[in-house]
């Protein structure tokens, strides 16, 4: 049986071939349709960005997508020799990094970086979670709203900030004030608020998938931290979103962060895989 690997020019004709492979795993694939929904739905894949397929006799077993500056994100991998074809094919770009399942993230960097005489090193590790009922905590003073052009100054500083606790090597890649006018304006990416007497709170509902969405940039400035506002905020967000029509709200949390995952799982999010992030360093 043979193996070959498959570039796309655009993300319809990537989606075409394989949108049922990663439909079909919909919460381990969130990331990556969420990536492609986006590009899709803001003018297209970058044109120096690669989506990739590996295919066994026209099946598809693994995918990759790459948008410059970011990390390229593997897919779940059903045929193991998929994933060094896959770096292989990307040996000539200049990638950043990788993030992937756990436990094919570093034979995917291995190949890449054999192929590309670079090295790697390991940036973070990650659990994705999915949840589809909420439990909200009691007790936690105020309100979710939808954030607006006057929390726009607010949102700067607090998504700067989480760029700098949270993104480790991504940190500064993102245009941030380019990023809270889209969350404040647009209908795809939408900003949460909590508020108790004023902001203390947000986060961002992002990356659509067929049937869920992404929620992130989870944020409460250090000296309002400790009162519950996260957690409540995520609850009430995640409960918006569900109200709207989604199956499923998604989230990444950092392994080294237990307060995370524990706030996160009592509220009802399930564990869906470890994700691994790996960067790439040259010699």
């Amino acid at each position: 049986m043979s193996l070959e690997t498959r570039r796309f020019d655009s993300v319809g004709a990537f989606l075409d071939v394989c949108g049922s492979f990663l439909e079909a795993r919909e919460p381990e694939h969130q990331l990556t349709l969420g990536i492609v929904g986006d590009a899709e739905a803001h003018g297209g894949f970058p044109e120096d960005g690669a989506l990739v397929a590996a295919l066994r006799d026209g099946r598809v077993t693994a995918t990759a997508i790459w948008t410059p500056p970011w990390n390229v994100i593997l897919s779940e991998v059903d045929d193991e020799q998929a994933v060094p074809a896959i770096a292989d094919s990307l040996a000539a770009e200049d990638l950043g990094g990788v993030n992937g399942p756990a436990e094919h993230v570093e034979a995917f960097a291995r190949a890449w970086c054999e192929r590309a005489g670079r090295r790697y090193v390991e940036a973070m590790r990650q659990r994705s979670y999915a949840i589809d009922a909420v439990t909200s905590p009691r007790d936690v003073p105020g309100r979710l709203r939808r954030a607006g052009p006057g929390d726009r100054a607010v949102m700067t500083v607090w998504m700067d900030g989480f760029d700098r606790e949270a993104m480790g090597s991504e940190a500064g890649r993102r245009d941030i004030d380019a990023m809270v006018d889209e969350l404040i304006n647009s209908s795809s990416r939408i900003g949460y608020i909590w508020e108790d007497g004023g902001p203390v709170s947000m986060l961002q509902a992002t990356g659509a998938t067929p049937h869920g969405i992404r929620i992130g940039a989870v944020y409460t400035p250090p000296e309002l931290r400790r009162h519950g506002y996260a957690s409540a905020l995520v609850a009430a967000a995640s409960q918006a979103e569900l109200d709207r029509g989604r199956r499923w709200c998604f989230l990444f949390t950092d392994l080294a962060n237990p307060t995370s995952n524990r706030i996160y799982q009592a509220i009802g999010y399930r564990p869906i895989r470890d994700v691994h992030m790996l960067r790439f360093d040259r010699p």
